[in-house]
């Protein structure tokens, strides 16, 4: 399962992919005459394999990844295990809700590269913004400290500002009124989509139509706010735009967590198919195309890893979180190394006080002292270390940032939230303004850039202020921090 990465705290394609959604349909696929190679094996294969076929055991979701095309064949042929309840032609990949005890009988298909149970994935009318971009708009501590914005200032420090490309972000979709926090014309409402369904659930894994912008979790308009910058509204300030990383890049919402923040490895698969196929289709002209997953799961799931591997051969860029276990390791997809992964740094001087009173607007009013240096910032306590065989890559600013976050539907409103979900758009934005500034910009580019300029974050402690009570101790070990926090001015100075 696939969850969310916040503190404090099951993936559908549309247009013309083929769905097998019942029994009845597998009947009739099943009873077509086949001819070809395929047919032979799979036929030969049925006679040992279906000794092995169980009729007990939990039902389960099974995500299968072939070592060929789908074919009427094989579709016959492991109809035996499990009814199929999704194909992905894009990718060569199918899901099937069976027997758990049929799992190895389904991996030892001769036309079967990996099969593995789905896996956990963990992360009205409104007013409309009166601008295009918050370009202009005020600083934040998260912004300053990687030299996007400077304290008293609304001029940017960079010169790019992530226009001309396509941030997709994979997550819960945007709440119903993102219209009051987002200008429209940032949002690609033409391809924004929903999809649910997975983990072996009766039914494919399906889109609902207009679904990614009626979200009740709010993680995901929170996610979009670092990208974009949003409209802050307060009884003490009125109406305030506050800039974003890349905030005249173009976002496109895809839901692929549920209301509660969760999902399924395979409908995260679906959304990183789909947001390829627009690529690959032309759907988004030549612009450059990064994905933004602010969620994760213990283990990586071979659809996923397919989808993954085919958007990075696509020319697509994927940025994901490293996860919220701590010292228990990274989450996938984060983990996997193809993936630009984001741990959570802080900066030691959150939470001032002044006159023996917390500071709670300092996240807009104090400065990050210049230049940027690795004496004051620190590595969060929840941010995951990176354990054998996993790849962290950097981290950045994912302690107590400030976003739309609403717990009544339609009712506007803000939180401080924490976790590498919020690290993760800070670097998916980078990668946005390094994009425009070079077209050609490639996953394995992107990353090097990232990993050479960051300021290194070794080893150490940190005293830092809290919310409420005694300052604490922050301690790391290297397995923390990648290669350090990474600042936009470093890696676009960096980028040819």
């Amino acid at each position: 399962m696939r969850r969310a990465h916040a503190q404090p705290v099951q993936y559908h394609f549309e247009g013309d992919i083929m769905k097998l959604g019942s029994v009845a349909l597998i009947a009739a696929t099943a009873a077509l005459a086949l001819a070809g190679a395929d047919s032979v094996a799979a036929g030969k294969n049925s006679k040992k394999a279906s000794l092995a076929t169980k009729t007990t055991g939990r039902m389960i979701g099974v995500n299968v990844v072939l070592k060929q095309d789908i074919t009427d064949a094989v579709l016959k042929d492991i109809a035996r295990f499990g009814i199929v309840r999704d194909t992905i032609y894009e990718i060569d990949a199918l899901t099937l809700q069976a027997r758990e005890t049929n799992l190895p009988a389904i991996q030892a298909l001769p036309y079967v590269a990996a099969a593995n149970p789905d896996a956990v994935r963990n992360g009205a009318p409104v007013d409309t913004v009166p601008v295009e971009d918050f370009g202009d708009g005020i600083n934040t501590w998260d912004l300053d400290a990687i030299n996007v914005t400077d304290f008293g200032s609304a001029d940017r420090q960079v010169s790019y500002d992530g226009s001309g490309i396509y941030v997709a972000v994979l997550d819960t979709g945007l709440l119903d009124s993102w219209r009051q926090y987002f200008p429209e014309e940032r949002i690609a409402t033409q391809h924004a989509r929903a999809l649910g369904g997975g983990g072996g659930d009766v039914g494919t894994v399906s889109s609902q139509p207009n679904k990614w912008e009626h979200d009740q979790n709010s993680h995901g308009t929170h996610v979009t706010s670092t990208i974009l910058g949003y409209r802050y509204v307060s009884a003490a300030t009125g109406p305030l735009s506050v800039n974003g990383v890349a905030p005249n890049a173009t976002v496109i919402p895809v839901k692929v967590l549920n209301q509660n923040g969760s999902g399924w490895s395979s409908v995260t698969a679906r959304g990183i198919a789909y947001v390829t196929k627009l690529k690959t289709d032309g759907l988004l002209g030549d612009s450059a195309v990064v994905i933004n997953m602010s969620l994760g799961g213990s283990t990586l799931d071979a659809m996923e890893k397919k989808a993954i591997d085919d958007a990075i051969t696509a020319g697509v860029i994927i940025v994901a979180s490293a996860g919220n276990s701590g010292e228990a390791g990274m989450g996938y997809p984060g983990a996997y190394a193809p993936v630009i992964s984001v741990a959570a740094s802080g900066w030691v001087s959150e939470w001032p006080v002044v006159g023996g009173v917390t500071n709670r607007r300092w996240w807009r009013t104090d400065d990050v002292t210049e230049p940027t240096t690795e004496e004051n910032f620190y590595i969060a306590d929840f941010s995951s270390r990176q354990k054998a065989g996993q790849d962290l890559d950097v981290a950045a600013p994912g302690s107590w940032v400030v976003g739309p976050y609403q717990s009544n539907s339609g009712q506007i409103s803000y939180s401080f939230l924490g976790g590498t979900s919020m690290a993760a758009p800070h670097v998916a934005g980078i990668v946005a303004l390094m994009a425009q500034k070079y077209p050609g910009l490639t996953a394995g580019m992107a990353e090097g850039i990232l990993q050479t300029t960051a300021i290194p974050l070794p080893a150490g402690c940190r005293t830092v202020n809290q919310p409420s009570g005694p300052p604490e101790e922050l301690c790391w070990e290297a397995d923390a921090t990648g290669s350090g926090l990474t600042t936009a001015d470093a890696a676009l100075a960096a980028t040819p």
